[in-house]
């Protein structure tokens, strides 16, 4: 599994980067569906009906479990700094320009450790376009891969969440960026430019991912 080390820019990052902005909805929408719930709960219980007391309890449980929610999901994911550490470098590629969007086509080992060999996936994202941002199709975006699963009982093979995260969202330096995608041999870059035409296939499949048969890929990546 490729590293890269670089220091985050965590001011910017925190500007920039769509997987805290996404955290940072779920956090909210928790929150308030956690106060939805105990305004609801409040009401049940002031009722004061057998049933419903039992029924405010219920709802008061639910508004607990989403704070729970609010609270976890910032330890679940860690800080930026342990994500780009613990994430592995992989090349992604620009594959479609959207009007306010761009995706990103991106060649990730979707294989746990204990799966004992590679198990190589197209991965697509759609990532926003920040304004005086210009980016063509076939631009190189060296990223790390993040991995995970919903459910920490799953014992399959491969990560059921797999997303490519740019590097370009953790620093504003070029020369860092730069290092991220000569650290990235070229033969995978090739084989990403290769599958751009597939990117529309890609990202509208359930997964927004399609595994690549180990014939197809680079002899490097066998």
């Amino acid at each position: 599994m490729r590293h890269f080390e670089f220091t985050v820019d965590r001011p910017y990052a925190k500007s920039v980067n769509q997987t805290f902005a996404d955290m940072r909805r779920l956090q909210v929408s928790a929150i308030v569906v956690a106060l939805l719930f105990a305004a609801a709960a409040a009401g049940l219980i002031l009722l004061a009906h057998p049933w419903s007391i039992i029924l405010g309890v219920v709802v008061a449980i639910a508004a607990l479990t989403s704070v729970w929610v609010a609270f976890w999901v910032p330890k679940k994911v860690g800080s930026i700094e342990e994500l780009y550490a613990k994430s592995p470098l992989v090349p992604a590629v620009v594959s479609e320009v959207h009007p306010r969007a761009v995706t990103l086509l991106s060649l990730i080992d979707v294989a746990k450790p204990s799966a004992g060999r590679a198990s190589y996936a197209l991965v697509t994202r759609n990532v926003p376009i920040r304004t005086g941002q210009k980016q063509r199709v076939g631009d190189r975006v060296p990223s790390v891969a993040l991995l995970n699963d919903r459910s920490t009982r799953n014992d399959a093979a491969t990560w059921e969440m797999v997303s490519p995260m740019p590097i370009a969202w953790g620093t504003r330096d070029a020369a860092v960026r730069s290092r991220a995608e000569d650290a990235i041999d070229q033969v995978e870059w090739d084989f990403l430019q290769s599958r751009i035409p597939e990117s529309e296939h890609i990202r509208t499949s359930p997964e927004q991912r399609v595994a690549v048969s180990e014939h197809d890929l680079p002899e490097g990546l066998r």
